[in-house]
């Protein structure tokens, strides 16, 4: 029988070693959901925080196939902690799930260079002007698919301005590029850029993303980094990150149970 973890901190065993901020999220109760066996002694657990699964423990069918509602979606990314659950996954969800790869960057506090940041910030163009995500804008940004992502786990204002911190890039009143917390924790932000597509390959996601790092300075939080393409990977380390590691997860569509 799978249920929901109330006393969270019983599944940090099977999440020991894991650098992955969207289970700390979970694990401190900020957001996220965790589900498992056992609320004493779990052998296995699932952290569920909105587009993002995480697997860890004992492989077990029960759990891959569990899908709570309202947090499980039509599309999400299955994270598994080793090869045995990666294999389980494969079978159970069949040709709906696909396997990818992404990257990790390393979480290294006193990396950042401030004058580089700065410097980057300060190349904005004239015309576009930097924007710090207020309340008006974090609505405003939820009516749209291509941005959405930057305020959509937090269930309002009030929950961001404690977790949360973004930054947009605006040209006639409209946010057209954007780096903001995915989702958040004690202690930092995983973040997210996006750029709207007729305003990509201008430079905006890196003058968004140097402003946001320096905001997280500022405030003694980590934004941490987790890339889903090369293409990340090389905007991350512009800003001052390195590489870290390569590592399997699997898009699985609702359709697959």
């Amino acid at each position: 029988m799978i249920f929901e973890l109330k006393e969270t901190e019983q599944a940090a065993p099977l999440f020991d070693g894991w650098q992955e901020t969207m289970i700390w999220s979970c694990l401190q109760g900020v957001m996220g959901k965790l589900y498992a066996d056992s609320d004493r002694e779990p052998a296995f657990a699932m952290a569920l925080l909105g587009d993002f699964c995480f697997l860890a423990g004992k492989p077990d069918r029960e759990l891959i196939l569990y899908q709570p509602k309202p947090y499980w979606r039509d599309f999400m990314i299955v994270v598994p902690e080793n090869a045995e659950w990666a294999g389980l996954i494969e079978e159970c969800c069949g040709e709906h799930a696909v396997r990818v790869t992404r990257y990790a960057m390393k979480k290294e506090p006193q990396v950042f260079d401030r004058e580089k940041l700065r410097a980057i910030t300060d190349s904005l163009s004239d015309g576009y002007a930097l924007k710090m995500i207020d309340e008006p804008l974090f609505w405003h940004c939820q009516k749209y698919a291509w941005c959405r992502d930057w305020t959509a786990q937090y269930d309002d204002y009030a929950a961001f301005q404690r977790y949360g911190l973004g930054v947009a890039v605006m040209k006639d009143g409209e946010p057209v590029s954007g780096a903001s917390s995915y989702s958040g924790y004690r202690g930092g932000i995983e973040i997210e850029i996006d750029t709207r597509e007729d305003y990509r390959r201008r430079g905006l996601a890196a003058i968004c993303g140097a402003k946001l790092i320096l905001e997280c300075i500022d405030r003694g939080w980590y934004p941490s980094w987790d890339a889903q393409n090369l293409w990340s990977v090389a905007l991350a380390e512009k800003l001052g990150y390195h590489f870290d590691y390569e590592y399997t997860a699997y898009e699985v569509r609702k359709e697959s149970v």
